[in-house]
């Protein structure tokens, strides 16, 4: 079977962590050289981007803009458990990604990698990654 499952800790209330490695160790296990790659949070206020490698200025930047339009507080959220804002910026980012699976790699620009964004933590988080061959 061709589907892995991944458990990470967050450490801050909002964070973009890479992940990239976890998903080309699970391609190498597969075997699979040519098909698609899903990766799928079964998670409301955690969801992942693609997004640069390069300058870590650049997640900074996502994570103060995500706040800016959607703020953690505001006086119009009714929700009770208080994280509107991560169902939002995870609406956002979506809760999966689809990947190309090319002569056993990721089809990644140069700056690309896959993160995990963490919307609501710290918390501890499971993902899936189904591989598929075609």
């Amino acid at each position: 079977m061709n589907l892995y499952e991944h458990h990470i800790s967050t450490k801050s209330a909002q964070q973009m962590t890479k992940v990239t490695n976890m998903v080309r160790e699970d391609i190498k296990k597969s075997g699979i050289m040519e098909g698609i790659v899903v990766v799928f949070s079964p998670h409301t206020t955690a969801g992942f981007t693609i997004n640069e490698n390069a300058d870590p200025d650049v997640v900074h930047d996502m994570l103060l803009g995500f706040e800016e339009v959607f703020p953690t507080e505001a006086p119009f959220y009714r929700h009770a458990e208080g994280n509107s804002h991560a169902h939002m910026k995870t609406t956002v980012t979506g809760p999966s990604q689809t990947l190309i699976l090319h002569d056993g790699e990721i089809l990644f620009g140069i700056w690309q990698d896959l993160y995990f964004c963490e919307f609501d933590g710290p918390r501890n988080r499971t993902f899936f990654v189904k591989i598929m061959e075609g």
